[in-house]
């Protein structure tokens, strides 16, 4: 069936008003479990670097193509079934990849922690969003965390998955999920993952090359609107996007900070070592909790951007595969 642009809107508004309830049933943890599950039959600890590096693309192979398939089969048999349950199959697919609802709710506990003055409940909860060590940060590298991880999570949970379904619908986007979460289960440069994990982190970084940099464009935009500091957030953009190691995680981050005259970055402490961040953006302004609020304006900003812009795509592909 065709991804319409009703499906697109309809599986948007999901988003915003439900987020990720608990306890529903959700196809990205599914996805989660495949990953686990396949990596205990294809991951060796104990084999030679090229052979470990071998069994990670043939696992990386399979999850994608089970994802993809699945998800074709399951929108073509309740299309099959009845079009009007095609059509929820589809809307419900395109729903569970995006996350604007949920990176609000999620962030906004480890806020709400340290409005009330909770130090360790934030410390605390913010580890369920992050992969650093947070045991021992103050207020300001907590504000600090939750700014990036927000600003970085823009290209992965909203602006990415708008994009690949504006493209293929569910089953370019649930496959883009996959290829996404395999790089955050499996994507380290530890000792467990550093051959194993290789080409997952790979494909993520082409995944996201041209999302992040439209994440990127889409954050100026929305400082804009926002009457924020977008000649800032354009410049600093340019000036420190590339200065960071992932080739995509850096002009969302970059974009953001300049859009908040903020300065990201620094050291953080992952697996028991401390590694030094490249700094982006400029000090103008301290990381307080108002910074915050001023990014989560500015993620919902720019993810109605990134809807609007997915949606044109998605109309210009219909007209050009059905002109008249």
């Amino acid at each position: 069936m065709l991804f319409l642009p009703w499906h697109l809107a309809a599986a948007y508004g999901l988003d915003l008003l439900l987020g990720d309830p608990s306890g529903w049933p959700h196809p990205i943890r599914w996805i989660g479990h495949l990953i686990t599950r396949t990596e205990r039959i294809f991951h060796d600890e104990k084999g030679s670097p090229l052979f470990r590096r071998m069994a990670g693309f043939a696992f990386w192979l399979v999850v994608v193509t089970a994802v993809a398939t699945t998800t074709l089969s399951i929108v073509g048999l309740f299309s099959h079934l009845h079009p009007t349950l095609g059509d929820l199959t589809a809307i419900w697919l395109g729903y569970s990849t995006l996350a604007t609802r949920s990176l609000h709710k999620e962030s906004a506990k480890v806020a709400c922690a340290l409005r009330a003055g909770n130090l360790d409940l934030a410390r605390e909860r913010l580890a369920w969003i992050v992969s650093r060590d947070t045991s021992r940060l103050q207020e300001k590298d907590i504000v600090r965390a939750l700014i990036e991880t927000v600003s970085e999570n823009i290209s992965d949970g909203i602006v990415a998955p708008l994009f690949y379904l504006a493209l293929g619908g569910p089953v370019a986007a649930m496959t883009y999920k996959a290829v996404n979460t395999m790089d955050s289960m499996v994507g380290y440069l530890n000792e467990r993952y550093r051959y194993f994990g290789w080409f997952a982190a790979r494909a993520d970084d082409v995944a996201n090359w041209i999302p992040a940099r439209l994440s990127g464009l889409l954050m100026v935009g929305a400082a804009a609107c926002s009457k924020l500091n977008w000649q800032g957030a354009w410049r600093i953009m340019r000036r420190d996007a590339r200065s960071m190691k992932s080739p995509n995680a850096g002009y969302p981050e970059a974009a953001a900070a300049g859009a908040l005259d903020l300065q990201l970055g620094g050291t953080n402490i992952y697996f028991g070592k401390a590694v030094e961040k490249p700094r982006l953006g400029d000090p103008l302004k301290p990381l307080s909790l108002d910074a915050y609020t001023s990014m989560i304006h500015l993620m919902y900003v720019c993810s109605f951007l990134a809807f609007v812009s997915a949606l044109g795509i998605r109309l210009l592909l219909l007209f050009l595969r059905h002109p008249s």
